[in-house]
């Protein structure tokens, strides 16, 4: 993926998540949005190197996710769990939409 691919990613990451808690009447601004993408990107990094790639990562990553975004945002475990669906199914979307960055090696 290389370092583009990850700061375009943390970039895309950071306005979504922005854009969603704002929705959801959340009133932190741009740099919690940043830490929150931030957060996620070096979380998904330290659970795929120990557990490998599988539903055991994906499922140890989205709860130390949904811990960072409950702490991040000073909120509840219900609004904290509905932000990380909404923003789990907009990244999908958007995700669709977007092409994928080739893997130079």
């Amino acid at each position: 993926m290389g370092i583009l691919g990850f700061l375009i990613g943390l970039v895309i990451s950071t306005f979504l998540i922005y854009v969603v808690t704002k929705l959801m009447g959340e009133k932190e601004g741009f740099k919690t949005a940043f830490f929150a993408a931030l957060l996620g990107s070096i979380m998904f990094g330290i659970v795929t190197y120990v557990f490998g790639y599988g539903f055991i990562a994906a499922a140890i990553g989205g709860i130390i996710w949904l811990i960072s975004l409950k702490w991040l945002y000073n909120t509840g475990w219900l609004k904290a769990i509905l932000i990380a669906v909404v923003i789990w199914i907009v990244v999908s979307i958007v995700g669709i939409f977007l092409p994928t960055f080739p893997n130079p090696f």
